[in-house]
């Protein structure tokens, strides 16, 4: 469904070279899976996802959509971002429906496949509401609802649940990997929570910081649906996050200085200065 072959990005940034966004990206995602980026800040995920859903072109290398180079956005892909992005002068219906509008269907139509959505995001009492008059989580089961109702190939989702507390967030794992059994869409996911990762994800691919590759794939063998009590998936959590720690590792340094290092998730300094050791 989606193939990426040896993909570059570079940016210039004022008072500097290019630098290296993305060097050498290749992966694929079959029809109907369900696959995470989980990477440090920077590595390069969400320029990846756009280049993807045709917002940004690939410098180098080639970026195919059900056999077809991406050239621009298209009907086949829809992303659902961090920010809802919702019109605040439309109802929860009217904001639903608004692509299919776009497409030219018949009010009956778009209101008779937008309600269907709404019902699977568990909105159906709330389709009069404006989005100042709902939750954060529900604004985001809005625009999830909204990118199904055009019944896209591909959901390409850029931290979607990121701004949630805690709770919601759980309960909004737990709706999309349901949407996710039922339709059997194509998702790709970009998170920096590797237990978001792990508890959505048939794969996890982890990516390394500046330049952003591919540093190793992990495949989730737990049985559907995934939870959290599951042996595998603590393991896996685990495993993932010792792969991340060089990473991270890097990152800091670069922000703080060569004499900062992660050591066991806590912050450390090797000096004889102890004050803040191990914050």
């Amino acid at each position: 469904m989606i193939e990426i072959s040896n993909v570059g990005k570079s940016f210039a940034e004022r008072n500097r070279e290019h630098y290296i966004a993305l060097d050498q990206v290749s992966f694929a995602v079959k029809k109907g899976e369900f696959v995470s980026l989980v990477g440090p800040s920077g590595c390069g995920k969400s320029t990846l996802l756009n280049m993807i859903a045709g917002f940004e072109k690939a410098e180098t290398g080639i970026i195919e959509v059900n056999g077809h180079k991406v050239k621009g956005p298209g009907p086949d892909r829809v992303v659902v971002f961090q920010e809802h992005g919702l019109f605040p002068w439309l109802t929860v219906l009217d904001n639903v429906a608004f692509g299919l509008k776009q497409r030219g269907l018949s009010k009956k139509e778009r209101h008779s496949i937008a309600l269907e959505q709404i019902k699977a995001v568990h909105l159906s009492k709330f389709i009069d509401r404006y989005p100042h008059q709902l939750s954060g989580g529900m604004k985001q089961r809005v625009a999830i609802a909204r990118a199904l109702a055009m019944d896209p190939d591909i959901l390409l989702m850029d931290e979607p649940f990121a701004a949630l507390d805690e709770q919601t967030r759980s309960i909004l794992q737990k709706d999309l990997e349901e949407i996710w059994v039922k339709t059997q869409k194509t998702i790709l996911f970009i998170t920096h929570n590797i237990r978001e990762a792990v508890m959505l994800s048939d794969r996890v691919l982890v990516m390394s910081t500046q330049p952003g590759k591919i540093k190793k794939e992990f495949i989730v063998q737990a049985a559907r649906p995934h939870s959290i009590g599951d042996p595998l998936i603590h393991h896996l959590e685990s495993k993932i996050t010792e792969e991340l720690a060089d990473e991270l590792e890097k990152v800091v340094r670069e922000e703080m200085g060569d004499e900062y290092r992660i050591k066991k998730n806590t912050f450390s300094i090797p000096s004889v200065d102890s004050m803040g050791f191990g914050i």
